[in-house]
C-alpha cells in the first residue's frame, strides 16, 4: 500500500467509531468484533503518525488530528460510494424532494444530507422540514415530496407505532427513547407542579401526545413557551423557560434529562420511519430511497 494513502476499510471503521462514540458501538455499525476494530484503529493511527482518539471510561472523543481526519474521511468515503454507484449504472441524476421530521438527529442531520449530496453530486436536493403527521398523511400524494422520513411514537403495551396505515410497509431506520429535558443550569429542586412546558405547535404529534399524557395522569402544567421549530424549542430549553419532551438525539449542549424524582410520567420510545415506495414512482426516486436508507442505517 502507498504509505501516503489511507485504507478505506480503516477510514470506514474510524468514522463509525467517531460517530458512535465508542469502540463497541462502532463495531456494531461495521459488523466487526471489538478486537478487529481496535486493531484497525491502531493501524490507522500508526499510518497517521499521531493519536486520533482520546479514550476514557465514557467512550472515545476525537483529538484535533482525529477531528481533521474525520472531515476528510467522510468526503473520501462519499466519493468512493459515488464512484461505485456510477460504474454500476446507478448514478443519481435529477431532482429529489425529501420531507423530514424536525426531530431526526437535529444536531447531525445537516451532515447526513451533505454526505448524501456528496455521494451523488449530480442529484439536486430539495429538503423540507414538515410535521410527521403531514408526512405520513401525504404517503399517497407525490406532489409534495418524493421521500419522507417521519417520527412515530411507540405506544406503551403495544409493538406498533402511531401513524397512518402506511406503517406496515415503511422502514424503521432509527429507534430512540423519549426523555423529559430541561436546562443544564436549572435547579431540579425548583421543578414542581404545575410544570412549565416548552412546546411546539399543536400540529406536532409528539407535543399532542405529551399534553394528552399529562392530562390523563392528572399532572398539573402550563405552557410557558411555544416554539415554531426544533431550533427555537432547544433555545428556550437552554434559557430555562421550562421543560419539554424530546427524543435523545435532540438533547444537545446546555440541556440535560430531568431527574426521575420530580414526578413526571414515564415516556415511551419513538421510531423514525422511511416511507415506502409509491405506485409508479420513477427509477430515480426508487434508487435514491435505497441509497438514502443505506446512509441513514
Amino acid at each position: 500500500m502507498n504509505q501516503r494513502a489511507f485504507d478505506l476499510a480503516q477510514l470506514r471503521t474510524f468514522v463509525a467509531v467517531a460517530e458512535a462514540g465508542s469502540v463497541s458501538a462502532g463495531a456494531e455499525r461495521v459488523f466487526l468484533s471489538q478486537s478487529s476494530v481496535s486493531e484497525q484503529l491502531k493501524k490507522l493511527e500508526e499510518r497517521a503518525g499521531q493519536p486520533l482518539f482520546l479514550r476514557g471510561k465514557q467512550g472515545v472523543t476525537a483529538t484535533p488530528a482525529g477531528a481533521k481526519l474525520l472531515d476528510h474521511a467522510r468526503r473520501i468515503l462519499a466519493m468512493s460510494e459515488a464512484a461505485f454507484e456510477d460504474l454500476q449504472g446507478r448514478s443519481l441524476d435529477g431532482e429529489l424532494r425529501i420531507a423530514i421530521t424536525d426531530y431526526y438527529r437535529p444536531h447531525d442531520v445537516a451532515r447526513v444530507l451533505k454526505m448524501f449530496s456528496e455521494q451523488h453530486p449530480r442529484l439536486r436536493l430539495h429538503v423540507t422540514v414538515l410535521p410527521s403527521a403531514v408526512i405520513d398523511s401525504s404517503v399517497e400524494d407525490d406532489t409534495t415530496f418524493d421521500i419522507g422520513l417521519s417520527l412515530r411514537i411507540m405506544m406503551p403495551g403495544t409493538k406498533r407505532a402511531t401513524g397512518t396505515n402506511a406503517r406496515a410497509s415503511s422502514t424503521v431506520v432509527r429507534r430512540e427513547k423519549l426523555v423529559w429535558a430541561m436546562s443544564a443550569d436549572a435547579d431540579p429542586q425548583h421543578l414542581a407542579a404545575p410544570f412549565h412546558l416548552v412546546l411546539l405547535p399543536s400540529t406536532c404529534q409528539l407535543q399532542r401526545f405529551v399534553v394528552r399524557l399529562l392530562d390523563e395522569r392528572n399532572v398539573p402544567y402550563l405552557v410557558s413557551h411555544s416554539a415554531s421549530g426544533m431550533a427555537g424549542l432547544q433555545l428556550a430549553l437552554k434559557a430555562g423557560l421550562g421543560i419539554s419532551c424530546l427524543n435523545e438525539s435532540s438533547i444537545g449542549s446546555g440541556m440535560v434529562p430531568c431527574p426521575a424524582t420530580i414526578g413526571l410520567p414515564q415516556l415511551p420510545s419513538v421510531e423514525f420511519h422511511l416511507l415506502p415506495a409509491r405506485p409508479g414512482e420513477s427509477a430515480l426516486v426508487t434508487n435514491a430511497r435505497a441509497a438514502f436508507m443505506r446512509l441513514l442505517a
